[in-house]
């Protein structure tokens, strides 16, 4: 019992690396702590992996209460039981890895069976790769390790460091130590490379601050809707300005004349708007750039969709096969899905633009799967629903990781903040400030070349988890023979 408190104490701490706080040199000895405690149990070392995987997601995931909150009156007493389910739900992947941790190299066996159970966390059911244990180096030197190897190799980079000092020998202390040294040289040698040129186009990002209880309210969204259009009107013209995702609260498709007040705002040049696109029953979480006349020129579906909150996993199905009709997007009870990634030409200095729709941003494997290269990459995104402590600064350090990862500057646009730019090393460029309106005008920055990562994605680094656990087994029955 006392090591599973200890433990769940451990996940705690760990999760102090994540936004906002990033305190990495809290969260790695909290980690070799933790590796310790199971690597070291003669029994129940799931019961210990799950509680200190519980411990871990209930702290870093604790803004999953704030939409609950929005309306505590209906749905406030579901909030302490979505942490509760989130948080031992998710801790079962790690209840499973502690499977690895066996004979005498339990500590490292445990480290290699986490990084896949991290993995497997990012793919199984859609996936939900949000605080991943790597995630503690973002803002950090280390994190440039990310465009050679990912986020699934930071995450076995930190595991490993883990699990060397939780092998409590001075040498490989020491060699943990080393690993963590040259990680920061590394990530300093890269930060310090010279900067590409910024492209000849000026962007507008409107932050409008619309508070998610009131963002639907009918008095309420006539006025943010009225103050990105003053927004995006005022001052010097822009090539292009960006509303964050569904800032638009009536259907284009039906009333065209929001697209021509939208046009008219953006003086003869595009502007991409979060709305919600609509074709007889069924309804499309979109982005859409709007030239003159209130034309639009480009369009994004989103395609990865939030399970229970954008759509009810298996509705279709139930419609099709039982004629259900409550949970179906294709009768108009939650969104539909985009066909998958696109990159969008917008001409001239604007180039081309992979657009990501607010929870897409966190899948490294969606943004690899875009049909070809693009210039930059657009975020927009809602996080009113995030609250205002961890949740949009967490979503925003992922933003971060996926510019290192690429090598192509992101620029994020959300209703209530982080609105940003980030260059194509991950550094934050210029932002505004958080739960305030206002708009922010910056030139948009330059690609790098391909990252190693771009190139090659996930698959060197499982294979090199692939040795490194044949490594182990070999090892392990030398040591039994």
């Amino acid at each position: 019992m006392r090591a599973v408190a200890g433990a769940a104490a451990c996940g705690v701490v760990v999760a102090s690396g994540q936004a906002p706080l990033g305190w990495w040199w809290a969260a790695l000895p909290a980690l070799a702590a933790f590796v310790h405690l199971v690597a070291g149990a003669a029994r129940g070392r799931g019961w210990i992996a799950w509680f200190g995987g519980a411990g871990y997601f209930a702290a870093a995931l604790a803004w999953i209460v704030e939409p609950f909150l929005i309306a505590p009156e209906i749905h406030g007493w579901m909030a302490p039981f979505a942490v509760v389910f989130l948080s031992f739900g998710l801790a079962l992947f790690w209840a499973l890895a502690a499977v690895a941790a066996r004979g005498r190299f339990a500590a490292l066996g445990f480290a290699l069976g986490l990084t896949v159970a991290e993995f497997a966390r990012a793919h199984v059911l859609t996936g939900f790769p949000w605080a991943m244990i790597g995630h503690v180096w973002i803002g950090h030197a280390p994190a440039q390790l990310a465009a050679m190897v990912g986020p699934f190799g930071l995450t076995l980079f930190t595991l490993v460091a883990a699990a060397l000092l939780a092998a409590r020998r001075l040498g490989l202390a020491v060699l943990a130590v080393a690993m963590v040294g040259a990680a920061f040289g590394f990530g300093a040698w890269r930060l310090a490379g010279p900067e590409p040129a910024p492209r000849a186009a000026l962007l507008r990002l409107v932050q409008p601050n619309a508070e998610q209880g009131l963002k639907w309210d009918p008095d309420q969204a006539r006025l943010f809707f009225e103050r990105q259009l003053s927004f995006t009107a005022a001052g010097a013209r822009p090539d292009l300005a960006i509303w964050p995702e569904t800032a638009v609260p009536y259907l284009i498709d039906e009333y065209p004349e929001v697209a021509r007040r939208i046009a008219e705002a953006g003086r003869g040049n595009p502007v991409a708007v979060g709305v919600q696109r609509v074709a007889g029953w069924q309804y499309w979480n979109s982005l859409a750039v709007i030239g003159q006349g209130g034309r639009i020129e480009a369009s994004y579906d989103k395609h990865h969709l939030v399970p229970f909150g954008e759509y009810i996993p298996f509705g279709d199905l139930l419609y099709d096969w039982f004629g259900l009709v409550a949970f179906a997007a294709q009768q108009g009870n939650g969104y539909s899905p985009g066909p998958g990634p696109a990159v969008l030409d917008l001409g001239g200095d604007l180039g081309k633009v992979l657009p990501l729709i607010c929870y897409e941003v966190i899948f490294p494997q969606d943004v690899r799967a875009a049909p070809e290269r693009a210039d930059w990459m657009l975020q927009i995104t809602n996080d009113a629903w995030f609250g205002t402590w961890s949740g949009p600064f967490q979503h925003m350090a992922q933003a971060r990781l996926r510019a290192i990862e690429q090598g192509l500057p992101l620029v994020r646009v959300a209703n209530t903040g982080v609105t940003a730019v980030v260059d194509a090393r991950g550094r934050v460029l210029d932002q505004l400030p958080f739960g305030e309106p206002g708009y922010l005008d910056a030139p948009l920055p330059g690609a790098l070349p391909p990252t190693v990562y771009a190139r090659w994605g996930d698959g060197p680094v499982i294979l090199l988890i692939g040795l490194l656990m044949a490594g182990l087994w070999v090892a392990g029955r030398r040591t039994s023979a």
